[in-house]
């Protein structure tokens, strides 16, 4: 064997042993995470509690030791059930601040502003304060319009402008903590410009934090207005319906914490306060505050049947953007915390273990690393190397028991779409791979934030109804098309001269990378 290629085998050989460690992380992790879910529901189920009254406020906390900070698993769940009418037997309101921050939301604006406007409380113990970081004079205005609109009919609404854009969300929110009037409100419940809460929102999610003083945010799920609006939608509802569903119903469950998800959650202002308030040192300020939580010992609930509607982002462009945002920030923020998560004092070692190993490294660095290198660079550069050998449980076993767990928490009605779902997320773990990397090591875009963009339905209709002047004009991403090529003659020379019969999916992969190279992915808008 020629020299040069002798260590071209090496070099490979030893990255494929890396890939086969981390493929055995991902994989008991996800497991893990599975039967913790599986646990919560049989437990449910012996108990033959209905699950909409399951959270009482000590529910479980005698599993886990509640004051000796135990990490054993415990029902904080993912359930609404508390008793509503407490909040009228007691005649207790707190005050309630509703934040809407948004940027240049020209077509969602109205929508937001009036769910949040529309909230069942007291007028007198709610605020609902839109903070507005616009640079568009017409889009201001007309927001400015809206919230006097409201005023008119009673609501306690207040504008908020700043003059510039400094720390963009992270900035706007902490400045609007800043007023006043915000000193007499004990909880925040936060909603991007795309989100419309249902009117009974406050009452399904508050009473969980008057019950329990150590709890300090309360995240419902999402639920999404524009899901069947292309495949690249039903993809993303896929995604999300399992982070929901299994993860954060997962880290509820065991440690009390998970990542808040930056909308759609209540906090605890004192707890907010205590741990330094809003910081906008990564583009994922919302988990720098929950992790900054955590590590102080507050809890977090998981409401899993209390939803919000929002909107999906339905052009390619603005779901890479988004992916960026969400891939890099939370790599950074480990790079940043995670000496402090190892020091702190407040929490078990058990937890910081769940922090640093599989909140962190797992979810957010290896699953990335692993997909993309290793599905789509490593084991087609076998075919190429035959010396190197991956083994079947590796290539074939471990990842389909990995999707048949993802299947656990996918919508019944899209079951059938989760071949096109692997092959999508194999795509998108370019960008997701290549952003964490940026975050990771502080280098490029990390600190890029681009707002994702929201067509709302005034838009939606006029795109759908409209006739078009020209053809869609194509949008060549070279990454994509780079690697669908690549793919591509892997598969050719597997079909020719290979043994592993990995051309199938290779083929498959490579038109996935083709189509996302070629731009013909999600929603075209026109150029007007």
């Amino acid at each position: 064997m020629d020299p040069a290629v002798a260590v071209v085998v090496l070099v490979l050989q030893l990255v494929v042993k890396l890939c086969l460690a981390m493929s055995i992380m991902l994989f008991l992790e996800k497991l893990y995470i599975a039967a913790v879910v599986a646990s919560v529901k049989i437990i449910r189920l012996l108990r033959k509690l209905p699950a909409a009254r399951m959270y009482n406020g000590t529910s479980f906390h005698a599993l886990r030791g509640h004051d000796h900070g135990d990490d054993r698993l415990h029902d904080h769940g993912d359930e609404s059930g508390i008793m509503v009418d407490d909040l009228e037997a007691n005649h207790h309101h707190p005050m309630v601040l509703v934040q809407i921050p948004m940027f240049n939301e020209k077509q969602v604006y109205e929508l937001s502003i009036g769910a949040a406007c529309g909230l069942s409380w007291p007028s007198d113990r709610l605020i609902v304060q839109v903070l507005d970081d616009s640079t568009d004079p017409a889009i201001k205005r007309l927001v400015k319009t809206e919230c006097r609109r409201w005023e008119s009919k009673g609501v306690n609404i207040k504008y908020e402008a700043r003059e510039n854009r400094n720390g963009y969300k992270a900035g706007n929110l902490k400045r609007g903590m800043k007023h006043s009037y915000v000193k007499q409100c004990e909880y925040v419940a936060i909603f991007d410009a795309d989100f419309q809460p249902e009117p009974n929102f406050l009452r399904l999610t508050v009473p969980s934090l008057l019950r329990d003083p150590d709890i300090a945010l309360v995240q419902s799920r999402w639920s999404f207005v524009n899901a069947d609006e292309c495949l690249m939608t039903r993809m993303q509802e896929m995604s999300l319906d399992y982070h929901f569903n299994i993860e954060q119903q997962a880290g509820s469950s065991t440690y009390a914490f998970f990542g808040f998800n930056g909308t759609a959650g209540v906090w605890r202002i004192s707890a907010l306060n205590e741990v330094g308030g809003w910081k906008d040192r990564t583009t994922v300020e919302d988990m720098d505050l929950a992790v900054r939580a955590g590590l102080k010992g507050w809890k977090f609930l998981y409401l899993g049947d209390v939803k919000v509607k929002n909107e999906l982002p339905s052009t390619f462009k603005a779901y890479r953007n988004q992916q960026h945002r969400w891939s890099c920030g939370p790599a950074n923020l480990f790079r940043k915390m995670g000496p402090q998560i190892l020091t702190a004092k407040r929490v078990s070692v058990w937890k910081k273990f769940h922090l640093v190993y599989s909140f962190f490294l797992v979810r957010k660095i290896v699953s990335h690393l692993l997909t993309f290198s290793f599905y789509c660079i490593i084991m087609p550069a076998t075919i190429l190397l035959p010396e190197v050998h991956i083994p079947k449980w590796a290539s074939v076993y471990l990842p389909t028991i990995v999707t048949l767990l993802h299947v656990v928490g996918t919508p019944t009605r899209s079951i059938h779409l989760v071949g096109f779902w692997v092959l999508f997320e194999n795509v998108m773990s370019l960008h997701r791979t290549k952003a964490m990397l940026m975050g990771l090591l502080e280098f490029g875009r990390v600190n890029e934030w681009v707002v994702t963009e929201k067509l709302g339905d005034a838009l939606r209709i006029d795109v759908a109804t409209a006739k078009p002047k020209k053809k869609p004009r194509l949008e060549f991403h070279w990454a994509e098309l780079g690697v669908a090529i690549y793919l591509f003659v892997c598969g050719c020379y597997d079909y020719a001269f290979g043994k592993n019969r990995y051309f199938i999916f290779l083929f498959m992969q490579s038109i996935a990378f083709f189509i996302a190279g070629c731009g013909y992915v999600g929603t075209f808008i026109p150029n007007s």
